[in-house]
């Protein structure tokens, strides 16, 4: 979907508040509610926006920790996956789940409070399926986090190029 230049500003404007008044978010856009309102609800239709969230501070609900958990196997069959990917969707810890490309096959980020909840979290895993090769890496100091995306590289309408 090709987004205009009053399109990109809404969404840069709802990626830092989601629950930014639709008036304040047409005056800053240049249009009335209802016009924004519209456009709005279009990229909601469309998938564009996806679901509007609360961030959270982790620290605040005692999950401050964050572990890098990467799994490399020998087993590559689409049910594997199906199975690993079943597996990991029952545990909330988890809060991103990749299938990726090079030495790692899968990487995962982890949620926990300290690293005793970390190695339950660990044992109730390969409890439920065998994994053989995981490399857990845990993060000492957060210096960037952003749920924002970069919309500079959103296709542009065709009066904008």
């Amino acid at each position: 979907m090709a987004l205009d230049k009053i399109d990109r500003k809404i969404l840069t404007l709802l990626q830092k508040d989601a629950t930014m008044p639709v008036a304040e978010i047409g005056r800053k856009v240049g249009l009335s509610t209802t016009p924004c309102w519209r456009r709005i609800q279009k990229m909601e239709e469309d998938g564009v926006i996806k679901r509007r969230v609360a961030v959270l501070d982790p620290v605040k609900v005692n999950a401050g920790v964050t572990v890098f958990m990467a799994v490399k196997t020998n087993e590559h069959s689409e049910a594997w996956l199906r199975k690993f990917a079943g597996v990991v969707e029952d545990f909330n810890e988890v809060v991103e789940f990749y299938r990726m490309s090079g030495d790692v096959d899968y990487l995962l980020r982890v949620v926990v409070p300290d690293i005793g909840a970390y190695d339950v979290f660990y044992k109730k895993l390969i409890g439920k399926i065998a994994l053989t090769d995981v490399s857990s890496s845990f993060a000492m100091e957060q210096i960037k986090y952003t749920t924002a995306l970069p919309l500079d590289f959103a296709l542009v309408t065709d009066d904008e190029k």
